[in-house]
């Protein structure tokens, strides 16, 4: 009589495949690995969760002196501490997302090297448990901002496109999974790339509308490289939504939502190359 196995390991069929029946059954390990990002964050320090505010707070402090202040660039007529939040709560999400997931391999070596589990749950967890520092975050810049409007006359004009919210944190979401499996992948083998990714982000911030508006950058050949950055078009709709500054299209949207899109598809090819021989590498 034929023996009957409850799981059954076996190949991926195609680079490509994913198996999100098999992800989803392993939803409580999902949660499990959220639960742990969230706990061991700040678990040993003492100011705890407060640092979700006070990074924030600090660096619009020290773009205000050194961005706003002396470098004199413009935010548009904006009072700069809500140009400034506006930019660094989603820049932040999707540089902790993308510099977390790229260590996916590295980090859980030894779990995986034990257990079997789809290995897409761990940064999927990752991605996900950042949504709780980015709603702190988001937060504190709703705070900001309702004093602007109800004690100041700033010039905010907030629009319908407000709604478009949670569609830019997926697509942020989208980008550093995609980005971050696919460094995952390549830094089993080279382990050079995670000092090289440091940089990357740093430098990457800069070529993405955080610290300045899109409108300010004149030369057309610059600005058309300028919005090739995926991330660009996410800013400048959310800055253009709250703060009615910035410039809005649906073009670069979708150009964003099809580079998101190519990403993954190539992250998650990469990504299931590697898993299957990662250990005789790590």
């Amino acid at each position: 009589m034929a023996e009957k196995w409850t799981t059954i390991i076996k190949p991926k069929s195609s680079l490509l495949s994913v198996d999100f029946g098999e992800i989803w059954q392993y939803r409580d390990l999902y949660r499990m690995f959220v639960k742990r990002d969230i706990v061991t964050w700040y678990k040993q320090t003492i100011l705890g969760p407060l640092w979700f505010f006070i990074q924030p707070i600090m660096t619009t402090i020290m773009f205000m002196v050194v961005f706003g202040g002396i470098a004199g660039i413009s935010t548009d007529g904006l009072p700069q501490p809500l140009f400034y939040l506006a930019g660094i709560c989603l820049w932040t999400y999707f540089s902790e997302c993308l510099n977390q997931t790229s260590k996916t391999f590295i980090d859980n070596a030894n779990v995986f090297g034990k257990v079997y589990f789809p290995r897409l749950v761990v940064p999927m967890a990752t991605v996900t448990s950042n949504l709780v520092r980015l709603a702190i975050q988001l937060g504190l810049f709703l705070i900001v901002f309702a004093y602007y409007m109800i004690f100041t006359d700033a010039p905010l004009h907030p629009s319908l496109y407000v709604l478009l919210t949670p569609v830019l944190i997926l697509m942020l979401a989208g980008l550093a999974l995609g980005f971050g499996i696919l460094f995952s992948s390549l830094t089993t083998k080279y382990r050079d790339l995670t000092f090289l990714l440091t940089f990357i982000v740093q430098l990457w911030m800069y070529a993405t509308p955080v610290i300045y508006p899109l409108s300010t950058i004149e030369n057309p050949k610059l600005k058309f490289m300028m919005q090739l950055n995926p991330i660009t078009s996410i800013v400048e709709t959310f800055k253009f939504a709250m703060l009615g500054v910035g410039e809005f299209s649906w073009a670069a949207l979708g150009y964003s939502a099809g580079f998101m899109a190519v990403l993954l598809a190539l992250g998650i090819i990469v990504f299931n190359r590697i898993q299957k021989t990662f250990m005789d590498t790590v």
